[in-house]
């Protein structure tokens, strides 16, 4: 991985990096988005540019990547690496737009640290980027392969077939392809890019997950949402109001690294807060198409029964399981079955040697884990899933 002499440096110069890197980040996106304004219009989130998100997620994988290469220099991060890859070939990212990357974030890095940034020190956060980059370039390939898209080339047009207000926030969308090709085969768990052309001229992408089998096309529900003051819920906002039946959209070919492992027959917990029941909602739909024995819990939290958009097909697919049990928390309020307040696991019987998968707000996230963790679930049996930038890696 990193030579011994530049994993010197880096692990010498890391904390001032680390403690730089709020700055550093922030003046990449500047100059980046100067130079290439087409990449803010087009290409990255402007609700999680505004927010902050995107710049905390980037530090965060950043000082990650560089201290798993000073302190387990024999390994590789290869779940952090798959998560962002899997995020970056949703949105057809090119192995080319890496070099503009490491133009504006070394610019930035030289502007914030100045004279500390000597020859050597460039050197060797050089080859760290590198060794990051070229990574990210080889799983990126390989998923475009899989995906049949070369290239990055990832996207198709398809026409909107049926829409369903599964409540007064959310909807599920119903599409098929134009072009009358296959529908591209998606695991269960999986994210499909939706793009969407909003009134100033941009074509901004928001990542939406796969609810369940729908024949001959994709089936992905929109939460609206208010992403920021700036940008409030641009996209979501967009689809909610204009894209009805006919309407045409851009999709990518579904990704997405956190998918139920169907070779498995160990219990599954399916744990979601909110919209993050969509992507369980998918993989409970294929557990339940696949006839399989296994044991399934389903744990779902949100904040009222009006809120709980998928509470009806949840209940009707675990009632085709055999082994399945399902448990629901409201905060405002208990009703029918479901209990008050916020998911706490520390009651529920949980079978042994579970497979958990977890989908929520990042703090919900820790919640459960913690949970799962104290009940003896060993921590490479949890997957977790979290829309918009992964900010457990800043954490």
């Amino acid at each position: 991985m990193l030579s011994e002499k530049s994993s010197d440096v880096v692990r010498a110069t890391l904390p001032a990096v680390a403690g730089a890197i709020g700055d550093i980040t922030p003046l990449f996106y500047e100059k980046l988005f100067a130079a290439h304004p087409e990449l803010l219009r087009d290409l990255f989130n402007r609700g999680n540019q505004a927010n902050g998100s995107q710049r905390q997620a980037l530090a965060g994988s950043i000082a990650k990547f560089a201290t798993y290469l000073v302190e387990q220099p024999d390994t590789r991060p290869d779940v952090m690496l798959g998560r962002i890859a899997h995020k970056h070939a949703a949105l057809g990212v090119t192995a080319d737009q890496y070099e503009i990357v490491h133009k504006y974030l070394f610019e930035a890095i030289v502007e914030v640290l100045g004279e500390a940034v000597t020859p050597e020190v460039a050197a060797a956060w050089d080859e760290v980027y590198w060794l990051m980059a070229n990574a990210l370039i080889a799983i990126e390939a390989r998923l475009y392969a899989e995906a049949g898209t070369p290239d990055g080339d990832v996207w198709r047009t398809y026409r909107v077939t049926g829409r369903i207000e599964e409540t007064d926030e959310v909807t599920t969308f119903f599409v098929e392809p134009v072009d009358g090709r296959p529908v591209p085969s998606a695991r269960p768990g999986q994210f499909v890019s939706v793009q969407v052309e909003l009134p100033d001229g941009a074509r901004q992408i928001r990542q939406y997950s796969l609810t369940g089998p729908a024949e001959g096309g994709l089936r992905f529900a929109v939460k609206r949402v208010a992403d920021d003051p700036s940008f409030p819920g641009e996209v979501s906002h967009q689809l909610h109001t204009r894209a009805g039946v006919g309407h045409e959209l851009r999709i990518s070919a579904p990704f997405g690294d956190v998918v139920l492992d169907e070779s498995s027959e160990n219990p599954v917990l399916l744990a979601s807060a909110g919209i993050g029941c969509t992507p369980m909602s998918g993989m409970l739909a294929a557990l339940a198409g696949s006839g399989t024995q296994r044991q399934v819990v389903v744990a779902h939290a949100d904040r009222s029964e009006a809120d709980d958009a998928f509470r009806t097909d949840l209940r009707q697919w675990s009632a085709k399981l055999p082994d399945a049990v399902s448990y629901v928390w409201y905060e405002d309020g208990a009703a029918g079955e479901a209990r008050e307040g916020r998911m706490d696991l520390a009651g529920i019987e949980l079978p042994e040697g579970l497979t958990a998968y977890l989908c929520g707000p990042l703090p919900f996230l820790k919640a459960v884990r913690t949970q799962l963790l104290d009940k003896g679930v060993p921590a490479a049996n949890i997957h977790y899933e979290m829309f918009g930038p992964d900010l457990f890696l800043a954490n």
